[in-house]
């Protein structure tokens, strides 16, 4: 039962690594098909030719982040607050806020609902497209203290930093109006670099679970 269960969750983690690189290709492939500076949100914007594309993208991902998730529902971190929950409850918290956000998507130009242009539908976007990234950013940073693996610890808060730096640093610009493509730029580097984290999860998760870890402690939190 137990090499079944693994064998289940080694599928889980290989399927979700496909389907989240599926998604980053349809966004990618989407941002080359536009001329124009724009934020990753406004690929999905009324209007746009690449809206359905990336709605596709964005269930391909939320999908994908579930399936990571529960291959690596074992995963803990050792610092008290950070181990009140594990990361894979954070992944799906973020996978159901890009659902959300794959849903309700901005208006078209994607504009920051504040004064003249709020609408309640590009702050329901926004919100959820925001929460989605802090939680994902929670997870790496939950992953980054579980020491217990220390390659995929070193890279986890890598990227929890690189993430947060770079689109916080986007948003601002995008908010401000300020060299508004560089502030494009980042926010396709920040969604690179966690859609990159979320496969490497899933690819370390499929990696013990498929029995190369056969020989680790069970109580490491990663048996």
């Amino acid at each position: 039962m137990l090499k079944q269960l693994r064998r289940l969750d080694a599928l889980a983690a290989a399927a979700g690594c496909a389907l989240v690189l599926v998604s980053l290709a349809l966004i990618w492939g989407a941002r080359a098909a536009v001329t124009r500076d724009v934020y990753v949100s406004e690929l999905g914007a009324e209007g746009m030719t690449t809206r359905q594309a990336f709605s596709t993208a964005l269930l391909c991902l939320v999908v994908g982040g579930v399936l990571v998730a529960w291959a690596g529902r074992r995963v803990r971190a050792d610092v008290a607050v950070l181990r009140w929950w594990p990361p894979s409850v954070s992944l799906w918290i973020a996978s159901g806020l890009f659902l959300v956000a794959s849903q309700v998507t901005c208006t078209y130009g994607c504009p920051a609902p504040v004064g003249e242009s709020f609408t309640w539908q590009d702050l329901a976007h926004t919100l959820a497209a925001v929460l989605a990234f802090s939680f994902a950013c929670l997870a790496m940073l939950q992953t980054a203290f579980a020491g217990q693996h220390h390659a995929l610890a070193t890279l986890s808060a890598v990227c929890a930093w690189s993430v947060a730096a770079v689109a916080g640093l986007g948003g601002v610009l995008g908010i401000l109006k300020v060299s508004v493509g560089f502030g494009a730029a980042l926010e396709f580097v920040a969604m690179t670099i966690g859609i990159g984290w979320v496969v490497a999860f899933g690819a370390a998760m499929g990696f013990l679970r498929a029995g190369r870890g056969e020989t680790m402690r069970t109580d490491t939190g990663f048996a």
